[in-house]
C-alpha cells in the first residue's frame, strides 16, 4: 500500500473536516468486503493517498469527494479480493473473519490507534455478524462487492455497476445471487433472547465440563471451526455435537486456568476466552432453532489485537 502523503492542516483547510468525517464509513465498508480490520485500514489509507496525491485543483473539481472516496475505496476492495483469495489457499489452517467487539468493550489495543479513535470503529449491525461475514467469504468478489453496496450499503446498481466495471443489469443479478447465499446458509433466525441464554448456558457448562450439557446445546450436526493461522495451535475442523462436545472438555482440561467471559462478538453474543488475563481466543456463534450450529474460534493473535488491553 502507498503511504500516505502529510495532510493540509485542517485549520487551513475547511474541506479537511469533510473529507475525514469519511474515514468511518470507510471502515465499515472496506470491513464488510474484506472481513480484516487490518486489510480495511490498509483500503483507507491508500484510499486517502490517492485523495491527497491530486492537485487541489483536481480535488475542487470534484463534484461529491465523499463519493470519490467511496468508490475508490470499493475498487480497492474489489482488487483485493481477488488476490486475498490466492492468499487464503496458502494460509495455514482455517481462515476466519476478524472479530470486532461491540465499541463499548472496543479494547485500547494498538490494533486502531492507542486513542481508540471513533472514526475506526466498525458500525455493528446485522450486515456484519460472523456467520454473514463468513458466507460472504463464500461468495466471488463481484458478488460480494455487489451485494455489499446495493444491499447494505444502499448504492444502486448503475452506481455499483460503474465500481465493479459491469452492466447494472449484470450487478443485480450478482445482487441477487448472492442473496440466495445467504438465504441458503441461513434459513430460519433464533430469537436475540434465545441465543443470549445459549451462549450462557453454553459457558457454564464448559465451566462445569458438563459433557451431556454442552451436548445437548450442540446441535447434532454442529460444526467447529478454530483460526491459528499457524502462529498458536488450532483445532482441525471438528463437525458433530458430541466430538465438539468432548474437545471443548479436553481443552478445559488441559488449561484449567482459562477464564470464559460473556462478550458481544461482531454484535452477537459470543466469549472471550482469556488466560492469565491476556485474550487469547475470541469464539462466535450461529444458531439453528434451539442449538448452537456453529462454533468460530479466532486464537490468531494478530486478528485479537482489538481485544488486548495495553
Amino acid at each position: 500500500m502507498t503511504t500516505r502523503p502529510e495532510p493540509r492542516d485542517a485549520w487551513t483547510d475547511p474541506g479537511l473536516g469533510a473529507i475525514m468525517s469519511e474515514r468511518r464509513k470507510l471502515i465499515n465498508l472496506a470491513y464488510r468486503m474484506l472481513g480484516s480490520l487490518a486489510d480495511a485500514e490498509d483500503v483507507v489509507q491508500e484510499t486517502y493517498a490517492r485523495w491527497y496525491a491530486m492537485s487541489a485543483a483536481q480535488q475542487e473539481a470534484i463534484a461529491s469527494p465523499g463519493g470519490w472516496l467511496r468508490t475508490v475505496a470499493s475498487r480497492i476492495c474489489l482488487d483485493l479480493l481477488g488476490s486475498a483469495r490466492a492468499r487464503r489457499e496458502n494460509y495455514v489452517g482455517e481462515w476466519l473473519p476478524e472479530p470486532v467487539p461491540d465499541q463499548g468493550e472496543w479494547g485500547a489495543g494498538p490494533a486502531l490507534g492507542a486513542t481508540s479513535d471513533p472514526a475506526d470503529r466498525v458500525t455493528l449491525d446485522e450486515s456484519i455478524n460472523m456467520a454473514f461475514l463468513v458466507v460472504l467469504e463464500s461468495m466471488t468478489p463481484a458478488e460480494r462487492v455487489a451485494f455489499v453496496l446495493h444491499d447494505v450499503f444502499r448504492y444502486t446498481f448503475p452506481e455499483v455497476a460503474e465500481i465493479v466495471g459491469r452492466t447494472p443489469v449484470a450487478c443485480r443479478q450478482l445482487a441477487t445471487s448472492a442473496r440466495r447465499r445467504i438465504r441458503a446458509a441461513r434459513p430460519t433466525a433464533t430469537p436475540a433472547a434465545r441465543r443470549a441464554a445459549l451462549v450462557r448456558d453454553f459457558k457454564l457448562a464448559w465451566e462445569a465440563k458438563d459433557i451431556e450439557a454442552l451436548i445437548e446445546l450442540l446441535d447434532p450436526d454442529a460444526t467447529g471451526l478454530s483460526d491459528g493461522g499457524g502462529l498458536v495451535n488450532a483445532a482441525p475442523r471438528t463437525v458433530g455435537g458430541e466430538q465438539i462436545a468432548r474437545w471443548l472438555i479436553t481443552v478445559m482440561g488441559l488449561a484449567p486456568d482459562l477464564t470464559l467471559l460473556e462478550r458481544r462478538v461482531n454484535g452477537e453474543p459470543g466469549l472471550v476466552i482469556q488466560q492469565a488475563g491476556t485474550t487469547r481466543t475470541v469464539v462466535a456463534f450461529d444458531f439453528a432453532g434451539d442449538r448452537i450450529k456453529q462454533l468460530w474460534a479466532v486464537r490468531n493473535p494478530e486478528k485479537l489485537r482489538p481485544w488486548t488491553t495495553p
